[in-house]
């Protein structure tokens, strides 16, 4: 009698999901990224994660305590003990938070990120990163040790949380209304309530916005503080509610209230805004990778389902339509996840600059914000394919795949929306110049790569785009700025298959036809072998009948 019935529920349960990830693997290798490391986790995500993440959603999302039974203000969240364990041994035992601050690999971290899959656990996981990484880097403060526990190279784990967001202002930042009053050399109070707030609950330190008193309008005047969950012995701010969400139900997210709370500065209070763009870079590359993870594990239960469901007398893969899906969400995946580790590898060469920042830098920020974008929405077509392939199964809440696309649906809104993303684009390219560091590097690049001259032809097409945008007035370019991101994104994405092709494996070639000539020609897939087909859509034929 099995332990688990969930093996009857999802087909990638029991699965390792590292070793039967083909192409991940080729990646993980040109990335130079521990192979051994990441096969330990895959095996552990296949079970436990999968399992606790998926019996969270279902059963045991997060519940508020307010009160203790002395009658003391407590305000905890109160998360499953499978939760809690999970987390622990991501932390501790496969060490999923340890590599960018230590060794400063941040393209590791993030294989973690996309193995894991999850979004609500890799939001926990990305909170603890931002705010170790903002500490470690900035802080002077007591609170600056805290960085050891919050990426589990101590004992210990403490947990993290980014309280930016406020109901008046979304993503405008500037219109941030929580103020801070300076009450001794190094510490401030703050007033003021945070709308959306992540680990409401379980964070033992948060990074908060607020503008000292005095301080400019607008988002340049903010300053970023740290603030412990317990000061003098006193709970130090109050968690008033926990919001209801379709998705991401693993992490608690709510509204905090700060009202005498005692903070101290992270860095300078006058460069705030540049810390906090820090910061939402190290999650936005957590959520193009976490946005191909969902895609990915979506694609899993597709394929083994197709792989053992019959209809009209043969199997579901053996039908041509189903192949040119699997086909089409294949090649999404892969040109999508080589552009986030594209951002991942530029982030890790420039994150110890600090403002003013060189052109590496901005030139890594507009990769991530092109790379969010590409990711999300791929996650959205591939998860969303996925319910089809499933029939009628693929939309009842009892399979995981209808789990997987509600999760989807958070990427193109996590971390500043799709529209977000574009305006930011255009104010690397315009006030940064960021696309001149880019076309430098894309020539170097598509020396490497597997057809050089038809990665030539992307370059020249590419340097098209930036020009016709260049030509066009401010209302006209920011009308078209996200069709101009998407096709940005999509030629980078095949570009950098195109290299993977020459690195590591020719199969990306393939795949890079396909993804360019439906994903960015919008035109019918060129014909393939069908041995090449059938490679493409077994990941490399590591899924078997």
């Amino acid at each position: 009698m099995p332990l688990s019935g969930i093996e009857d529920i999802s087909l990638s349960y029991g699965l390792n999901h590292y070793s039967v990830d083909g192409p991940f693997r080729s990646l993980a290798r040109a990335l130079s990224i521990d192979s051994s490391w990441l096969a330990k986790l895959g095996s552990y995500v296949g079970r436990d994660v999968l399992e606790v993440s998926y019996r969270v959603d279902a059963l045991s999302p997060p519940t508020l305590v307010n009160w203790s039974v002395r009658g003391d203000r407590v305000d905890f969240s109160w998360v499953d003990p499978s939760e809690r364990r999970v987390l622990r041994e991501l932390l501790l035992e496969h060490g999923v938070n340890r590599a960018p601050l230590t060794s400063g690999s941040w393209p590791a971290h993030y294989a973690s990120i996309y193995l894991v899959g999850d979004p609500g656990i890799n939001c926990i996981l990305t909170l603890n990163m931002q705010t170790a990484y903002a500490l470690y880097k900035y802080s002077r403060s007591p609170l600056r040790s805290y960085w050891e526990a919050l990426t589990g190279l101590r004992g210990d784990i403490a947990f993290g949380a980014t309280w930016f967001t406020e109901i008046q202002g979304g993503s405008d930042l500037g219109s941030n209304q929580t103020v801070a009053k300076r009450i001794g050399d190094d510490a401030w109070m703050l007033e003021g309530y945070k709308y959306f707030a992540s680990a409401a609950g379980i964070a033992d330190v948060a990074l908060v916005t607020a503008r000292p008193l005095g301080a400019r309008e607008g988002a340049k005047g903010l300053a970023l503080f740290s603030v412990p969950r317990v000061h003098d012995g006193r709970l130090n701010f109050r968690v008033t509610r926990l919001k209801w969400k379709s998705g991401t139900r693993a992490v608690p997210t709510g509204e905090v209230e700060l009202s005498g709370t005692i903070a101290y500065p992270v860095g300078d209070t006058d460069k705030g805004i540049y810390y906090v763009m820090e910061d939402l870079m190290v999650s936005r590359i957590a959520n193009s990778v976490g946005a191909v993870g969902i895609a990915r594990k979506a694609y899993l239960e597709a394929f083994l389902y197709a792989l053992s469901r019959r209809a009209f007398g043969k199997r579901l893969v053996e039908h041509e339509l189903v192949k040119r899906d699997l086909l089409l969400m294949e090649a999404d995946i892969e040109a999508s996840l080589a552009l986030a580790f594209r951002a991942a590898s530029l982030f890790s060469d420039s994150w110890r600059e600090q403002p003013p920042y060189t052109s590496s830098y901005h030139y890594a920020r507009l990769v991530t914000h092109i790379a969010k974008n590409v990711t999300a929405e791929a996650a959205s077509r591939v998860t969303a394919q996925a319910m089809e392939l499933l029939g009628g199964l693929g939309f009842l809440q009892e399979f995981p795949v209808e789990r997987w696309h509600r999760e989807a649906m958070i990427t193109p809104i996590w971390e500043g929306t799709s529209n977000i993303q574009a305006l930011d684009m255009l104010e690397a390219m315009a006030r940064k110049k960021a696309h001149v560091a880019m076309l430098s590097d894309l020539e170097e690049r598509i020396r490497e790569a597997y057809d050089t001259g038809f990665a030539g032809r992307l370059l020249n097409l590419l340097s098209e785009e930036i020009k016709g945008a260049a030509s066009m007035n401010g209302k006209l370019l920011e009308f078209h700025s996200k069709d101009l991101l998407r096709t940005i994104g999509g030629i980078l994405a095949t570009i950098e298959m195109e290299v993977l092709a020459s690195d590591v494996d020719p199969r990306f070639h393939d795949v890079a036809l396909v993804y360019y000539d439906y994903f960015v020609r919008g035109s019918r897939p060129r014909r393939l072998r069908e041995g090449v087909l059938w490679d493409i859509i077994s990941l490399r034929g590591e899924l078997q009948p």
